[in-house]
């Protein structure tokens, strides 16, 4: 599964100061001059109230004064608050004057980046000055283009500054490397302790470790500063109140619907996550990728094709996507569209490209088994599949019939063993393993080479076994046409009494327990 809480990184807000005081003060003379000073734009930038600055500089631009010292105001108001198209709209218009300062490229590239455009946004930083901003960015995209090479020589650029070390914390977290990321964060709060903001990044770190009650500890923090904050809200509300939080914010920040949806998918409450997206005209890649999950889980849970389908057009879609086709989301929509395709080899080509970013990720690892099983690389997937840590994922009848292939294929091997040199003690080694069938076979082979009366004892012994397998439910009921075919290779009289004995077996006709029943 996709998980897309990452989604919802804390960003700053900006948010306006009330515009009347809550009681008018007394007029006079005093007061009547200060409402006659306007505001200045160094007062709304240093109050973070970029809304108020915008107006002002708008305004200032109304009446003609836009010049350069304006221009860059504007471009970096508009970024704070989150309209990078407009920022970059500014930005590149700025750089057709050829006396444009080659700064403003390194600007250009973060609102390329935010958009997206990773391509773009590596370009332009090119072109822009030696410098820390360029470092940064471009050890970010490096990230994004999965160049580890690349991506460690701007590494090692990376100083002891807090610019460069929040970077290489957020890197970190990317990269499902929480603790590092934690020991980034605790660092800078040690001497800024005034950074409120960074206690949200540590507790979503403490929260992706499963460490919750900690996360707790850590955002109420933050939120005794700050109790209206919505993401921090957000992110509290996974542990304590998804459904209460969750939809009182619906209409308030868009995560939140994708984070409960998300929330229901945890709690096996497929329907509830499909009710939430199915009305969700997807506009970013998160809402594609999760419209996929969500349709792909209802497939598989009522096999349903049409389902199926339409989730394997929603990878597709973010996975071939210009945008995103080189990044780790990307990557995984199109080894999902191709999971749904059963084209394995596929699969692993996308897997193979970002399995070191999720080492200790059990969905990952449980997949990427699945696909290894699938593409018949049965050594590899017993040591992937035995990476998964989760109790839920251990117990599935998936997970336990893959990871048996492996043995399965031991014992395809142990028979051909059988059939070059008669190889007991390999037989023997099936029964210990439970591996009745293949020990069945492994008899067949040694009986027809040598009728010896042990051998058939031995086939007898195994059949028999697998019937008990299937009446318990651990074996499939398409082994009864194996125990069927090895026993009539054999003229041993009491083959037609095993044989009227499995004619007996009959399913359990509403009844718990054990599967089949022998009929008397």
């Amino acid at each position: 599964m996709q998980h897309l809480f990452e989604s919802a990184l804390p960003q700053m807000l900006s948010r306006a100061k009330p515009a009347i005081a809550a009681t008018p003060p007394v007029a006079n003379a005093s007061t009547l001059d200060k409402k006659k000073k306007v505001p200045k734009l160094d007062h709304f930038i240093s109050a973070r109230d970029y809304t108020g600055a915008i107006t002002m500089l708008e305004f200032s631009k109304a009446i003609g004064k836009n010049d350069h010292e304006a221009q860059m105001w504007l471009g970096y108001t508009s970024f704070h608050l989150g309209d990078y198209r407009k920022s970059m709209q500014i930005y590149e218009s700025m750089l057709q004057d050829a006396n444009c300062d080659p700064l403003i490229n390194l600007y250009l590239a973060c609102c390329y980046f935010f958009l997206g455009m990773y391509k773009e946004s590596d370009e332009a930083a090119q072109r822009g000055p030696t410098c820390k901003l360029q470092n940064r960015l471009l050890f970010h995209l490096s990230h994004k283009f999965n160049d580890e090479k690349r991506l460690m020589g701007y590494h090692q650029n990376l100083q002891d500054v807090i610019e460069d070390q929040l970077s290489l914390a957020s890197i970190h977290y990317l990269r499902s490397h929480y603790q590092e990321a934690i020991d980034i964060y605790k660092r800078i709060l040690l001497e800024n302790r005034d950074f409120l903001a960074i206690n949200v990044y540590v507790a979503m770190c403490y929260y992706k470790l499963d460490y919750y009650d900690v996360s707790q500890e850590v955002l109420a923090v933050y939120l005794q500063h700050f109790p209206d904050s919505l993401i921090a809200i957000n992110l509290k509300a996974w542990r304590l109140s998804a459904l209460q939080a969750f939809p009182s914010l619906l209409d308030a920040i868009p995560e939140a619907r994708l984070n409960l949806v998300i929330f229901h998918l945890r709690n096996d409450d497929i329907i509830a996550a499909f009710n939430l997206m199915k009305d969700v005209e997807p506009s970013t890649p998160q809402e594609y990728i999760l419209k996929g999950i969500v349709n792909a889980t209802l497939g598989q849970d009522q096999e349903s094709r049409d389902h199926l389908k339409i989730a394997q057009q929603y990878f597709q879609l973010v996975g071939g996507s210009a945008s995103e086709c080189d990044t780790i989301p990307g990557r995984q929509c199109m080894a999902s569209c191709f999971f749904l395709l059963k084209q394995f080899d596929d699969v692993l080509i996308y897997l193979n490209s970002i399995k070191g970013y999720f080492y200790n990720d059990d969905t990952f690892n449980y997949n990427y088994g699945q696909a290894k099983v699938a593409a018949g690389a049965y050594e590899e997937a017993e040591d992937i599949l035995l990476l998964v840590q989760n109790d839920k994922f251990k117990s599935e009848y998936a997970y336990l019939s893959h990871l048996a292939k492996h043995h399965e294929q031991e014992a395809e091997i142990g028979v051909g063993a059988v059939l070059e040199d008669g190889n007991i003690e390999r037989v023997v080694q099936f029964i210990a393993m439970g591996q009745f069938l293949y020990s069945a076979k492994a008899f067949d082979v040694l009986e027809r080479l040598d009728p010896n009366p042990d051998y058939w004892e031995g086939k007898r012994g195994a059949c028999i076994g697998i019937l008990q397998q299937i009446i318990s439910g651990e074996e499939s009921e398409d082994c009864f046409r194996d125990i069927i075919a090895l026993l009539r290779t054999t003229s041993n009289p009491q083959v037609e009494y095993i044989l009227r004995i499995i004619k007996k077996v009959r399913p359990l006709q509403g009844k718990t327990g054990t599967p089949f029943e022998i009929v008397k």
